[in-house]
């Protein structure tokens, strides 16, 4: 792992594989690049890969203060910048990953060949947010393991035949900075992309969940209908695609940019 000071942010970041073209893979909220350790290699045969935790996660700089959709698509932009990568690359973003890639194919155009987002947070609906704000408030006064019931949402029963790698993944999560997440959640309650979703012009694949409780599928649904250039796809797992079913979920990509020549 590497670490690098991009956009007045520490971010530890990796790359690796091979190839002519970037995949840049972009965490959940309360994740980390280890979410991507089981879909990596996968993806990394015949392309280079590069994965980073985002400010406020992992070992990256935690946030102190608001934060923007605007400095998530910076720091992305600013990473691949000090990473001389010039051309165009795939994104690929789960939950708010998502969103941070759709808002960067927004900003730069000239910089996004394709996007990958599952269960995009492009926003909180108004009737959510005073419940939501009320939570992140208990969470950052008393911790991460009093919203644990998050999980539950997220990673429902029905993905948890493999007891060790939920187990590690809940304590991974439970790892986190409650503050960091709070900012995040909070940038989200103050975020709204459904509007720019049609300046999009590259192609897209949207995916959701169909076990997925905490984004179901007809919230995601919308988003891939306000994208002219998207496609739409519902896969049997849950929120965390990546670590719950990385088989489906990397053939999933690997078709997708077959499909379309990359």
């Amino acid at each position: 792992m590497n670490f690098v000071e991009v956009n007045g942010a520490a971010l530890r970041y990796e790359l690796s594989g091979h190839g002519a073209s970037t995949l840049v893979l972009i965490h959940e909220m309360g994740g980390t690049l280890e979410s991507w350790d089981l879909v990596r290699f996968r993806l990394a045969g015949k392309r280079r890969v590069l994965r980073y935790d985002t400010r406020g996660a992992g070992l990256s700089q935690k946030v102190s203060g608001s934060l923007s959709i605007d400095t998530m698509t910076d720091d992305l932009v600013s990473l691949m910048d000090a990473l001389d990568i010039t051309g165009r690359v795939v994104l690929v973003g789960v939950a708010v990953g998502g969103a941070i890639a759709m808002h960067t194919a927004v900003r730069h155009p000239q910089r996004v060949a394709a996007v990958v987002a599952s269960s995009p947070a492009v926003g909180i609906s108004p009737d959510r947010r005073l419940g939501l704000l009320e939570r992140v408030e208990k969470m950052e006064r008393l911790g991460l393991r009093t919203v644990i019931d998050t999980l539950d949402n997220g990673y429902p029963a029905e993905l948890r035949g493999d007891a060790q790698r939920f187990a590690e993944f809940r304590a991974r999560w439970l790892g986190g900075d409650p503050i960091s997440y709070g900012a995040i959640y909070r940038m989200l309650i103050h975020t709204d992309l459904q509007p720019e979703l049609p300046q999009i012009i590259c192609p897209v694949l949207v995916t959701a969940g169909a076990l997925d409780r905490a984004r179901p599928p007809h919230l995601v649904e919308p988003v891939a209908h306000a994208i002219s250039a998207a496609r739409y796809a519902v896969l049997e797992t849950g929120h965390y695609a990546p670590v719950q079913t990385p088989e489906l979920y990397a053939r999933t990509i690997d078709e997708f940019l077959g499909s379309i020549g990359l």
